[in-house]
């Protein structure tokens, strides 16, 4: 089985806190590379992702803090870096993120190639840097050309690899990497994987971040309407065929967008083990 990893977003309850421990010791059972946890532009959501980094640090779990660009300033992201260092965390996810609604300051980074030269200014090689890849484009770019350069420029800013936005298209992916090859990039470019857990809402965020909900896979979760059961089938089928192929591929790794839940990941990674080497 190739490397894995799990990411989740940072509880807002103790309650949600609770479950996640019994998430993350599910999922620790198999064998991950690292933990990585989302960070949001609000300081009460930065908060948050911090407390959960340093439980899972504490636990002496391998995990990657998410770092992103919106609202974050040099002096900021300075001290966060010390005190991940301190806790000898050595790997980061740097992305640019999302403004939120009604929030005016954005920070003295414009792109993640800006935040990812800024950690190496100021950490060295300290930290392993992973980016964003967006193998059907990033739902903001100016065109197709213009996010794969802006993937070239956040990989010669000094990131070690990426990890791709979810998608359920495998020749997207395979094009993406063959592009970012032809433009000299050789790091690894580990897919991103979303399990299926509700179609409804996993189709929402596919829309909102560009992702293509392919046309068969939506007319047949419609087609089960309310049968759950067939529903989870399906999606399960649907996200371990695709695993497969990745792997059968060459992809280097995969990485789980878990949503905070164990079930549907630990599904396709057992459906992965039993399938035919």
């Amino acid at each position: 089985m190739i490397p894995i990893s799990f990411e989740f977003f940072p509880p807002n309850t103790e309650a949600g806190s609770e479950k996640l421990r019994a998430v993350r010791a599910q999922l620790w059972s198999q064998s991950p590379e690292y933990f990585s946890v989302t960070y949001g532009a609000g300081g009460a959501t930065r908060d948050k992702t911090v407390a959960t980094v340093f439980e899972i640090a504490d636990e002496g779990l391998p995990v990657a803090p998410h770092l992103s660009c919106v609202g974050a300033h040099r002096a900021q992201v300075a001290q966060l870096l010390e005190r991940y260092r301190e806790r000898g965390i050595q790997r980061l996810v740097a992305l640019r993120g999302d403004l939120p609604s009604g929030m005016v300051d954005h920070g003295d980074f414009r792109y993640a190639s800006e935040l990812v030269a800024f950690i190496r200014e100021h950490s060295g090689d300290w930290f392993r840097i992973d980016v964003a890849g967006y193998p059907e484009v990033h739902p903001q770019a100016r065109s197709a050309g213009h996010d794969l350069q802006a993937f070239a420029n956040k990989m010669r800013a000094g990131a070690n690899g990426a990890i791709t936005q979810f998608f359920y298209n495998a020749d997207a992916y395979f094009a993406f990497v063959d592009e970012a090859r032809r433009l000299g990039i050789d790091a690894p470019i580990v897919p991103g994987i979303m399990p299926i857990h509700n179609f409804s809402k996993v189709a929402r965020f596919a829309e909102a971040c560009g992702a293509e909900m392919p046309r068969w896979i939506a007319q047949r979760m419609r087609g089960f309407g309310d049968d759950a059961a067939s529903v989870r089938a399906f999606g399960l089928d649907v996200v371990a065929g695709l695993c497969q192929r990745l792997v059968d591929g060459g992809a280097p790794a995969l990485h789980f967008y878990t949503l905070n839940q164990a079930g549907l990941t630990l599904e396709v990674l057992g459906t992965l083990r039993r399938a035919p080497a």
